[in-house]
C-alpha cells in the first residue's frame, strides 16, 4: 500500500477561524481519525496564503475520509473562511526519508 499526501493551498485573512475549525475537527474525530500527519504552513512570499499538508496511509483511506460527514462539514466551514477556492493536489508518496 502506497502512502498518500494531499496538499491544500488556500488564501484567507481569517486564519484564526480556520485553526479553530481544524481544532474542532480534530476533537470530533478523536479515535476515528484517518490522516496520520498534518502540517499547516504559511507562504512567506504571498500574503495570507497557506498550504495544509495531510498524510494518509493510502489513497483509498484518504477518499474514505473525504466521504465522512465530519470531514464534509469541515470542508464547508473552510470554504466560508477562504478568500476563493482551495487548490488540492493528490500525491502518491514515491520516496520518504527521515533526515
Amino acid at each position: 500500500m502506497t502512502k498518500f499526501v494531499q496538499t491544500i493551498e488556500f488564501k484567507t485573512t481569517r486564519i484564526d477561524e480556520f485553526t479553530s475549525a481544524l481544532d474542532a475537527w480534530i476533537a470530533e474525530t478523536e479515535g476515528a481519525r484517518v490522516p496520520t500527519h498534518g502540517t499547516l504552513t504559511r507562504d512567506r512570499d504571498q500574503a495570507d496564503t497557506y498550504v495544509q499538508i495531510v498524510e494518509f496511509p493510502s489513497y483509498e483511506e484518504a477518499m474514505e475520509n473525504s466521504n465522512r460527514p465530519e470531514t464534509s462539514a469541515f470542508a464547508e466551514s473552510m470554504a466560508k473562511i477562504c478568500d476563493g477556492p482551495a487548490v488540492f493536489r493528490n500525491l502518491d508518496v514515491v520516496r520518504q526519508e527521515a533526515l
